[in-house]
């Protein structure tokens, strides 16, 4: 049986925060708000939480992982980018765009693209992510919550709840929240390639 917090959108409980924290460096699961619906996501080298996400998603490794950091100085460990792609990201961060880039070898290649070698970051503009993040001091390794058969991420906490809460060690309620997913551009190889239009703006990039 998961845990359940309720914390406030616009003024998290650093009490809460701070027991989220120690569940993620714990080899926990959690499922918390994002500025495009929510994710599910665990401690970055932990393998075992990470095989936990795969199960919950019913994916495989090979699948597109997402690097969910507090800011552009922590992209900038885990991404091989030029002075363009940092104009732009510094443009539209934080928000809901994930950037896919090669990865350094600060990240396992596990949770690479196993082909390209590239991983997706993003800088998400919600206060109780955030929160996490700065807390944590490392990025959380994680994926947007589209349960097996659907197409849109996860948004009503309480529905979460009933779904999955045998199946993950934490569910963080920020309040229902979008479907739309992010908005994703392809950095990782010459010119920008705009790959899904989401909630974020996608004209900067095309």
């Amino acid at each position: 049986m998961s845990q359940y917090f309720y914390v406030h959108p616009d003024n998290p409980q650093q009490r809460l925060i701070k027991q989220a924290v120690e569940i993620i460096e714990n080899g926990g699961v959690v499922i918390y708000p994002t500025d495009s619906g929510y994710a599910i996501g665990c401690q970055l080298d932990n393998k075992s939480a990470l095989e936990k996400v795969c199960r919950v998603r019913e994916i495989d490794k090979a699948h597109n992982f997402t690097l969910m950091c507090s800011d552009l100085s922590q992209i900038s460990q885990y991404a091989k980018y030029d002075n363009q792609c940092f104009r732009a990201l510094k443009h539209a961060t934080p928000g809901p765009y994930t950037f896919i880039f090669r990865a350094t070898r600060d990240v396992p290649k596990r949770v690479q693209n196993p082909k390209r070698k590239t991983i997706g970051l993003r800088v998400p503009d919600n206060n109780i992510a955030h929160a996490l993040l700065e807390l944590l001091g490392e990025p959380i390794l994680s994926t947007s919550l589209i349960l097996p058969g659907e197409v849109v991420t996860e948004s009503d906490p309480e529905e979460i709840r009933m779904k999955l809460e045998k199946h993950v060690d934490l569910i963080i309620d920020g309040g229902h929240l979008g479907e739309q997913p992010t908005t994703v551009v392809d950095m990782s190889d010459g010119p920008f390639v705009l790959v899904r239009e989401g909630a974020g703006d996608p004209s900067p990039f095309v």
